[in-house]
């Protein structure tokens, strides 16, 4: 006989983290990106059930809203609401329990360090929200985009209409990391919004 992974107060305590999540989402003000309570949820969701569980418990949620159940904000759900503006920041919700589940296994699991890594989390999940907002929603209202880089055959150029490369070549001074390309980065985008 094999030992279950999962005893059934974690699947029990997963579920209704999943639908404490859901029922926070549909606390929202509605704007073009919604305020909702869900980043609350999470939060709560991995203080009360740990890393790993918590992170499950966020998967699960993004699951059902996947599936079609009405657990996103203003009670709607698909992949259609995954795959636009507001995708981003919910698929940032598991890295923030990705980011979470790691502080508190390689660090422990003391409050100084879940509030580190709750704010670490939160950061990620805006970063990599408003990327996507920004990426999704220029290219439903088609907007003229511009990639900036500083490497050959940058990876953003195949998402952009223009891609604007400055090869710097190696840094001058040892031990600086990318002062040349930064600086270039820097000029480049000041051309453009000043005129």
């Amino acid at each position: 006989m094999t030992k279950n992974r999962y005893k059934t107060t974690d699947l029990v305590y997963i579920a209704l983290c999943a639908v404490l999540i859901a029922v926070c989402s549909w606390v929202s003000i509605p704007s073009t990106i919604p305020f909702t309570m869900q980043t609350f949820a999470i939060f709560c969701v991995l203080g009360l059930l740990g890393g790993r569980r918590g992170t499950i418990a966020v998967v699960v949620y993004l699951l059902l809203g996947a599936i079609g159940l009405p657990v996103f904000a203003s009670f709607t759900g698909g992949a259609g609401i995954l795959l636009g503006t507001t995708g981003g920041y919910m698929m940032g919700f598991i890295f923030m329990g990705i980011i979470y589940w790691l502080f508190e296994s390689l660090i422990g699991d003391r409050l100084a360090v879940r509030i580190v890594s709750m704010v670490l989390g939160l950061a990620v999940c805006y970063a990599f929200g408003t990327g996507w907002f920004m990426l999704v929603y220029a290219r439903q209202t088609g907007a003229y985009t511009i990639s900036v880089a500083c490497t050959e055959n940058p990876e953003t150029a195949k998402y952009a209409n223009l891609s604007l490369t400055a090869v710097t070549g190696p840094e001058v001074i040892t031990g600086s990391t990318r002062m040349k390309a930064g600086t270039a980065q820097k000029l480049i985008l000041n051309m453009l919004s000043t005129g």
